[in-house]
């Protein structure tokens, strides 16, 4: 069974995050792997182990790709160190401010050159990314391949070729089912994913990762990149500073002024 796990690096959560000419600044300091990521590697890896090794069965895999410059080897490495056997970074100029669909564009395409090696069975990805939150990439990617998507799953399970699902929806479950090869993303309670053990942590330290550009996928760089993005950002400001905190000792009248202040500033 082959798997491709889709990964972002992501600026971290905490860090300062801006954008300077229309693009989010990704300071290769503060940035690491998406943790919603964290799930879909750690999904992969489950489903990989629970095949039976035969004599007649190529070598189970698990295939970390990303699209992103070469600061996004942090995040391929943090995947190397919770088992995953080989690692593809596309990077190209051509891709530089690529919206959902560019992206999604190069990962199809990285897919598609996988699949002329060996047949990929199952891309598995996160249930979003934490710097933009679409979480439409699932749905895009399962278009762009013509494969049937069985999104924001809590429970999976496979069994004969056939990928099995179960998901909440408001106060219920749905269970769904398709044929491989598919499209899944799994959400943060699918798994706890794995902590890493020292041997592997040495090893990602020099393992090799792939690194493709668009001519290597058969891209138009016209079909990609800022040039192309459907959605533009026309602006950017940081937030206002919060305004001053205003204290006030409590003498039998803490009520009164909260109702003022409230009241003040049209809150009620």
């Amino acid at each position: 069974m082959r798997i491709v796990v889709l990964l972002k690096y992501v600026p971290d959560i905490t860090s300062d995050r801006r954008f300077e000419d229309g693009r989010v600044v990704r300071d290769p300091a503060v940035g690491s792997l998406n943790e919603l990521d964290e799930n879909a590697v750690e999904a992969a890896l489950r489903l990989i182990e629970a095949q039976p090794a035969g004599e007649d069965e190529p070598g189970h895999e698990v295939i970390a790709v990303t699209v992103a410059p070469a600061a996004a080897d942090i995040a391929l490495r943090k995947a190397y160190q919770m088992g995953v056997h080989r690692g593809v970074r596309v990077s190209d100029d051509a891709l530089a401010g690529s919206d959902y669909f560019g992206t999604t564009a190069a990962l199809a395409a990285a897919v598609r050159r996988l699949g002329e090696e060996r047949p990929v069975d199952l891309v598995i990805t996160g249930m979003a990314a934490l710097d933009g939150l679409g979480s439409v990439v699932p749905a895009l990617l399962a278009d762009e391949l013509g494969w049937p998507q069985l999104t924001l799953a809590k429970t999976v399970d496979l069994g004969d070729r056939t990928l099995t699902i179960t998901r909440e929806v408001d106060d219920a479950y749905e269970t769904l089912a398709a044929p491989l090869p598919a499209v899944l993303s799994v959400t943060d309670t699918a798994n706890s994913p794995r902590y890493p053990n020292f041997k592997l942590i040495m090893a990602a330290r020099t393992k090799q990762i792939e690194e493709w550009s668009a001519a290597d996928l058969g891209l138009d760089p016209a079909d990609v990149g800022l040039a192309a993005a459907r959605t533009v950002t026309v602006e950017a400001a940081p937030h206002p500073p919060r305004p001053d905190v205003e204290l006030v000792v409590d003498k039998g009248e803490g009520g009164k002024a909260l109702a003022e202040f409230l009241i003040r500033n049209d809150l009620v």
